[in-house]
Parts: C-alpha cells; structure tokens; sequence
C-alpha cells in the first residue's frame, strides 16, 4: 500500500491511498473461494463448483465488498501506524477503481485538537444553599391541600369570585376579516364545564373574565389565542366566547391535621411536614446544582482556547439551525431573537455551535485523562430510572435498551458530563453561601 499525504491546514489532514491490484485480486479470489466451498449447483458435487462459475454468479458483489473492505482496512492503517485521533468519520472519495488496476483513493479526515487542561484550582465558585422553613412548608401543604379540596355547591346564586369554580356551558367562535364570527371550531364548545374563576389553563384573560358571573347569567368574553398557541388554525387569531353559567362552587379545604397525613399514606402530620421538607431541601439542591453548574461550563468555555475541527461545528450548527427555522415558521423565536436578520442569527448560532463543540471536546478530554468512566450499574440504573416514567411499559422499554445498544449512549452522555463535573468541583475553589429559598428559585427563574 502506498500512502502520501496531501497539503491540508490547521486540524485537516489528507491522504492519497494507493491500493495495489495484487492484493484486491488475493482478496476477491479467498472470497469467492469460500463462497464456492458452500455453493451447491445442479450439476456439480458439493464444494466443486469452478471458480468461473461462481464468479460469473457473485463477481460483481464480491467486487464491492471487497471495495469495501479494503477501503476500511487501508484507512485504518493509514490513521493507526500515524497515531491520529479523527474527530469524525473520514470522508473517502474514489479517484481510480476498476477491475485488474490498482485502488486509488483519497481520505479527508479532521483531527481531535491537542486540548490543553485548565488550572481547575484557580477556577472560583459560589454555590448557593437553601433551606426550607415553615413558610415553605406551609405554602407547600397548602397547594397540597387545594388539589384535595372538596367541592361544594353555593346554594344561593351570586357573583363569582376569583379562585372559585364556576360550572358553565360554553362555546367559541374566531372573528373573520370583516368582523364577522366563523362557525364553532373543533375543541372550542364544552358543556357543564368547571372552571376556575382567574386560574390558569385556559387562554390568557379567559378565566379572568368569568369573575363577578353568577349562575343563570349568559355573556360574551373576548379573547386572542397567542401567536405560539398549539393549533395553527387558531394561533394568533380573535375569538368570541359565549358563556352560560349554571352553577357556583367553592372548594373547602381538609383540615391540616393527621387524618389529612393518613390520606396521603403518612402516620401523622409531622411525618408529612418532614417529608414536604424532605422534598423541598431535594428541589433546592437541585436548582442550586443546576446554577454552580452553568457557573462552572462557563468558567471552562473561557478557559478552552485551542482550534476545533470545522466539520464538528458545522454539524452542531446545521442541527441548531434546523430548530431556530422551525421556530421562524411557527412564530415561536426567542424574544432575544426577534428582529434580528438572518446573517445575523446564524452568526449568533454558528458561535453558540462552537462553543458547544470547544467545551464538549473540553470535557471529553478531562474524563478521559482523569480516567472517568460510566460503570454499567450506573447505566443500568439510568435504563430503569427512564423506564419507570412509563407505568405500565417498563418491561418493554428495558427490552428496547437490550435490543438497540446504541440507544444507551445517550444515557452514558449526560452520566459522563455530571460525574466530570462533580470531578472538576472537587478541585476547584467553591464557596458556600446561604439564601433564602425564593431568592434561589426567583434568580434561576430570571436566568431561565
């Protein structure tokens, strides 16, 4: 095999590939040769039929993966006796093949950058800490408390007031052009419906304007679906509702005490509040992860100067691309975003793609120096822990892991990324500080 290596810059390497004639032909012939040991053909014993024959049925076929393979066997060499790190899968391109002449080929293949490692002592961290008290846990209970609530009627009719249920019959209608009212649309007429009066679910400022309606009272409310709204055919669009109130209804908390603790599968009221608690300190942890995390992959993208291999950026920004359109044509762009010209957004995204790709190869590396890996019980627990949101099916989703193995990368990848983090946070200087939970939950609101 002859190999010379063509001119490329920065992280791109090219290769000419010369393949002699001698050692196709050695292939093709042991392939068709093992073929014909297991040919049996009217006329001819078992195992004795000529080579002609055999290659006058399955030439061709033996040809290409005898291309194949060759190719495969001559690209790996080239990249194993020079010690490179492809950072994709090489692009071939034919130059010469045909049958008694020599293979000629050419491999473009970019290569894994040489990624210096960061002094992670001198990255600087504040980690936010939490801690529920009795206000939290009150609050908690209290929206546990109305999901529980009973619902009783008010036997003398009156306006509704805001938080009540308001039972009504009611139907929609979007306005044309000219002002005039389209036939009911699908999904927009319901009857003895209960409604929380001002309470979220519903098109923005149709609850609201249920407020003061009393039982046996009739009205019109109007309302516009938002431009993002599920349904392109009502997305954006006026409507007019008419709404027939037939009942009033008011919810009636349980009392907090043990018995309300039994209902939920607990012995007591206090156990309840340690639980509540218990869960409250797990979704704080949570959120204060979540933000020293982001804190510390933007300390590590400064930090990640070295050159990535175009071919990489290019695929992440083709596939950010294809959503940022999907967005355009759905109206459903991010405010940052909005009238922005499209030179411009791609420009944003192209950097956003290469600042994924530079902190992705970052840490890839840092696991693999630091010889971090993704044990299979980890993997294993993350196959049950993502069947389990499927009640019912996990037989069937752990059976689809066992059956697509290449499916379980995507369980490794997010395993790998926190334990590098957990890694990096051990070397680096972290300070805890105390707040108070809104504090935590309103600043990782905004940042959101």
């Amino acid at each position: 095999m002859q190999v010379t290596e063509l001119p490329a810059e920065g992280l791109k390497r090219a290769f000419q590939v010369v393949v002699p004639a001698a050692s196709l032909a050695e292939k093709r012939d042991k392939r068709l040769k093992e073929l014909g040991a297991d040919l049996r053909l009217p006329g001819f014993r078992p195992g004795k039929v000529p080579t002609a024959v055999v290659k006058q049925r399955y030439g061709q076929a033996v040809a290409g993966e005898v291309l194949e393979q060759s190719v495969d066997d001559a690209t790996r060499q080239v990249i194993a006796d020079r010690g490179l790190r492809p950072a994709m899968q090489p692009k071939i391109e034919l130059v010469n093949y045909s049958e008694g002449a020599d293979l000629e080929y050419k491999i473009d293949l970019e290569l894994l950058p040489e990624i210096p490692m960061p002094d992670f002592a001198s990255i600087e961290l504040d980690r936010q800490k939490a801690t529920p008290g009795d206000a939290e846990i009150d609050a908690f209970l209290a929206t546990m408390a109305g999901r529980l609530a009973n619902l009783e009627d008010v036997a003398e009719p009156r306006p509704a007031a805001k938080g009540e249920m308001l039972v009504v019959d009611f139907e929609g209608r979007t306005k044309n052009e000219d002002g005039s009212l389209s036939e009911p649309f699908p999904g927009g007429t319901a009857t003895d419906t209960p409604i929380e009066v001002a309470g979220d679910g519903f098109i923005p400022g149709f609850t609201e304007q249920l407020e003061g309606m009393s039982p046996g009272e009739q009205k019109e409310i109007n309302v516009s679906f938002p431009a993002e709204y599920g349904s392109a055919a009502l997305a954006g669009k006026d409507a007019v509702f008419a709404i027939n109130a037939k009942a009033l209804k008011v919810k009636v908390l349980p009392a907090m005490d043990d018995e309300f603790a039994k209902r939920l599968g607990l012995e007591d009221v206090a156990t309840l509040r340690a639980k509540v608690a218990e869960n409250l300190q797990g979704e704080y942890d949570g959120l204060a992860r979540m933000k020293v995390k982001r804190a510390l992959l933007d300390a590590l993208a400064e930090k990640a100067v070295f050159e990535v291999p175009p071919g990489m950026v290019e695929g992440e920004f083709a596939q950010i691309w294809q959503r940022v359109e999907q967005d355009l044509k759905a109206g459903k762009l991010d405010a940052d975003d909005q009238g922005k010209d499209e030179d411009t957004l791609k420009a944003d995204y192209r950097g956003i793609a290469e600042r994924r790709i530079r902190l992705g190869l970052l840490l890839s590396e840092i696991g693999r120096t630091n010889n971090i890996q993704v044990s299979n019980e980890e993997l294993t627990a993350a196959m049950r822990q993502e069947a389990s949101r499927y009640p019912g099916q996990e037989k069937q989703v752990l059976d689809y892991f066992r059956k697509n193995p290449q499916t379980i990368e995507n369980l490794r990848a997010p395993i790998f990324e926190e334990k590098v983090v957990d890694f990096v946070l051990e070397l680096a200087k972290v300070t805890d500080h105390q707040v108070a939970p809104e504090d935590l939950s309103a600043e990782e609101t905004a940042a959101a």
